[in-house]
């Protein structure tokens, strides 16, 4: 029996906070610390001007409702005393802040504080309106403008608070896209926006919240989204060598039979991202031009190479 058997640790004692998390390495970068940090500063700021551009300039000036607390906001300011968004969205953070400092790091508690204020300051602050005579085109001016703003913001070290600290948790801990998240948890405010304004109005805020969450997927991972590719091919050995050879991440080998001949010849399994994928391709077809290649996406990717640390 080891010692760890025999002398279990104590056991926390009822009531006690779970501590944070610990802090992840920071993602590999030729900046410095300050450059990080100037970085994170430029994506906040320039995040949160679209959000608030698209909340000043189109949402609220077309009677409009948004996703998470930011459309949670909206929704209050346009009830009895109307009160500014920017406060309702203060007072709305100060919950979801104290979950936040148990179950995130303490990096990205701090940031996601900076990201908040600057969002709150920017939402009072810009008054840009754009009011459109095409609706549709409002939708989709709103639903690019949001979800490009909340793309920066959640490739910085930080985020804007509110729903986006929620959707970091569940991506943490079940690998759950970002804007999918986001886009499931809006439901609550769709419902009660359906109590108060004409259902075209919630229509048109569930197109709204459609786009936002596809341009949030697309900002967040860019051309660096990978995909995984199996390639199966009597010239395995070649395509495997080339592979490496060329510089690529690396390939592995599984154990594979084929249903008809029952041969054993080993597939190729390897994870590139769309720069690179391209560049496999033509190489798989350079070395056999009949071989079996499989794309498919992926939802996260984690290690030291291919993979992308994450800084929640």
């Amino acid at each position: 029996m080891s010692a760890t058997e025999q002398n279990p640790p104590p056991a926390q004692p009822a009531g006690a906070s779970a501590a944070p998390p610990p802090e992840p390495p920071p993602r590999p970068t030729a900046l410095s610390p300050a450059g990080r940090a100037a970085l994170t500063l430029v994506l906040m700021i320039g995040g949160n001007l679209c959000t608030a551009v698209a909340v000043n300039g189109i949402l609220v000036p077309h009677g409009l409702l948004s996703g998470g607390f930011t459309g949670m906001s909206i929704l209050l300011h346009y009830l009895p005393p109307h009160l500014p968004v920017s406060l309702w969205y203060a007072l709305l953070n100060i919950p979801v802040f104290i979950l936040g400092w148990r179950m995130v790091g303490r990096r990205f508690f701090w940031w996601s504080l900076a990201g908040m204020a600057i969002l709150t300051v920017e939402i009072e602050l810009i008054k840009v309106p754009m009011l459109l005579e095409d609706q549709a085109a409002a939708v989709l001016l709103a639903g690019i403008l949001f979800g490009a703003g909340t793309g920066l913001v959640l490739r910085s070290q930080g985020s804007a608070g509110g729903l986006d600290i929620l959707s970091v948790i569940l991506m943490q801990r079940f690998s759950m896209r970002l804007g999918s998240t986001s886009l499931g948890a809006n439901v609550i405010v769709l419902g009660l926006g359906a109590l108060l304004f004409p259902l075209v109005k919630v229509i048109y805020t569930l197109a709204v919240l459609f786009v936002a969450a596809r341009v949030t997927n697309l900002v967040f991972t860019g051309l660096s989204q990978r995909k995984a590719v199996t390639i199966i091919s009597h010239h395995w050995q070649e395509i495997a060598q080339a592979l490496v050879s060329q510089g690529s991440p690396g390939a592995t080998l599984i154990s594979a039979r084929g249903a008809f001949r029952g041969q054993e010849e080993p597939m190729i399994y390897t994870v590139v991202n769309l720069r690179e994928l391209g560049r496999l391709k033509a190489v798989v077809n350079s070395l056999d031009s009949e071989a079996f290649v499989v794309v498919s996406d992926t939802l996260e990717v984690t290690g030291q190479r291919i993979g992308r640390a994450t800084h929640w």
